[in-house]
């Protein structure tokens, strides 16, 4: 019986820090950043959706931003910093975006919910979350087919104000 040699297509170096772990890898120039993640790095938080840009279930943050996964060439990265859902925090001590939907219970199924965290984490950074209207304007890009938005908006909201008391505290 023949082995089957490793694979002879054409392959890219890429040096990427992921949740605070810095990676050297080769990837296949038509490789995503979602099947990089989910696949070959087994970080599996990150869910594949629409597989087209339209749903944001495969959010995550790129140097503070955030990004569709699905949509972005893994070789396009070379010295990114890249935070997936694993990366936020864990049960014990969970980011305060994690903590705020948890506690308005802004998840059903919970499929879309690391996208939503993600891309909520994003919205922050941005800072142009001013208002509700503008919160449901900057995550529409971001879907919940079970119609969490609600409770979605009130996490935002929440972790808005605090990081608002957060300020004030400060000065």
């Amino acid at each position: 019986m023949d082995t089957v040699p490793a694979s002879r297509l054409p392959t890219c170096p890429l040096s990427v820090t992921i949740n605070g772990t810095p990676y050297t890898l080769d990837v296949h120039p038509w490789t995503t950043l979602l099947d990089l993640l989910r696949s070959d790095l087994e970080l599996t938080g990150t869910k594949k959706g629409c597989d087209h840009g339209q749903c944001g279930a495969c959010t995550v943050v790129i140097d503070g931003q955030r990004m569709n996964a699905c949509l972005k060439l893994a070789v396009t990265l070379s010295g990114a910093a890249i935070t997936t859902v694993e990366g936020l925090g864990t049960p014990e001590r969970m980011h305060p975006v994690q903590k705020a939907f948890v506690e308005h219970d802004a998840f059903q199924c919970g499929y879309c919910t690391p996208g939503q965290i993600c891309s909520t984490i994003g919205l922050l950074n941005e800072g142009h979350a001013h208002t509700r209207d503008d919160i449901r304007e900057l995550m529409s890009g971001n879907l919940c087919r079970c119609g969490a938005y609600t409770n979605i908006a009130d996490a935002i909201e929440d972790v808005l104000s605090s990081r608002a008391s957060w300020r004030e505290a400060a000065e």
